[in-house]
């Protein structure tokens, strides 16, 4: 890749470093993306001599071998690469523009019932190499909804447990404010004696300051936490194929099940757009039906009419 649309991809992604603050694994996911698109369309052509036709080709190409999901993902990638362009000159136009966004079908999150969540929790055992963090990971990412990347990237400092409060940097470095419940508050005391004998093994291997610490001393990893998660759900008897994000997925979707308000939520989960945390405002048939019987008036009276 040695043409000025390699350079412009190079200074595109520089800015979205350094400006926005991107988090490396999305700065690998729009390099993989725009990779992808400068390999299909050859190493000879300028960002300049882009045409939409190209584009239009370039996302054909794609459903070959991707979902719906997947094709808009790159498909934002080139839009905005060359609205970047476009803003400082450097081409007459956005090709990608006027090309339509693929259909997706709605995906409801996945998210554990109470009863479930319940299960999960207790399945940490005493046989178990480090159930006390195992059994703090789990609670903090239901308590809080944070992300996996906000959980393994905690530090001791960001942590207050007198006000029961917890400072995670979440997406494009954004800081914000989550509270945390009693019992997640308990797990990671719970949680102190066992990683300072880790400490005390692993003497000067420790990652300095990081709460959740692998067997070696090192800072966990989400790979290592997503794993840790689907076991214990395995565990657990749950079927679905439980994430980190089913769990974040279930703290919102309980919070407003119990009456939460979507500003909250959204606050919460640290999310821009209302219309994010609004894919959550899936409640069940049963508990609609529940709120119904117990709220509305018309069901009330028919309710004392058949008495």
């Amino acid at each position: 890749m040695t043409s000025s649309l390699h350079e412009h991809i190079e200074t595109f992604l520089s800015w979205l470093a350094v400006e926005r603050g991107y988090s490396p694994h999305t700065l690998t996911a729009y390099r993989r993306d725009l990779a992808e698109f400068y390999d299909f369309i050859g190493p000879d052509i300028a960002a300049a001599e882009v045409a939409s036709g190209a584009v239009r080709s370039f996302v054909y190409s794609l459903y070959r071998r991707n979902r719906a999901a997947t094709v808009a993902r790159k498909l934002s990638s080139l839009r905005s690469l060359f609205k970047f362009l476009l803003r400082r000159g450097l081409v007459a136009s956005n090709p990608a523009a006027v090309i339509s966004m693929p259909k997706q079908g709605r995906h409801l999150p996945v998210f554990l019932s109470v009863d479930e969540m319940v299960a999960l929790l207790a399945a940490p055992g005493e046989t178990d190499r480090f159930p006390a963090r195992d059994r703090a990971i789990l609670e903090l990412l239901y308590s809080t909804g944070i992300r996996v990347a906000e959980l393994a990237g905690l530090d001791l400092a960001m942590i207050d447990h007198g006000a029961g409060l917890v400072r995670v940097k979440g997406k494009g470095s954004k800081e914000r404010i989550v509270p945390v419940g009693r019992m997640a508050l308990a797990a990671l005391a719970g949680y102190g004696e066992e990683r300072q004998r880790l400490v005390a093994t692993r003497g000067r291997a420790v990652v300095s300051g990081a709460v959740f610490l692998n067997n070696h001393g090192g800072r966990l990893t989400t790979r290592s936490i997503e794993r840790q998660v689907s076991m214990y759900a395995r565990r657990a008897g749950i079927t679905a194929r439980v994430t980190p994000h089913a769990l974040r997925h279930s703290c919102a979707t309980h919070l407003l099940e119990m009456g939460a308000d979507l500003r909250s939520v959204q606050e919460l989960l640290g999310h821009v757009s209302l219309s994010t945390t609004q894919r959550y405002t899936h409640l069940n048939v049963d508990h609609l039906m529940e709120v119904y019987d117990r709220a509305h008036p018309l069901a009330r009276r028919g309710e004392a009419s058949a008495g």
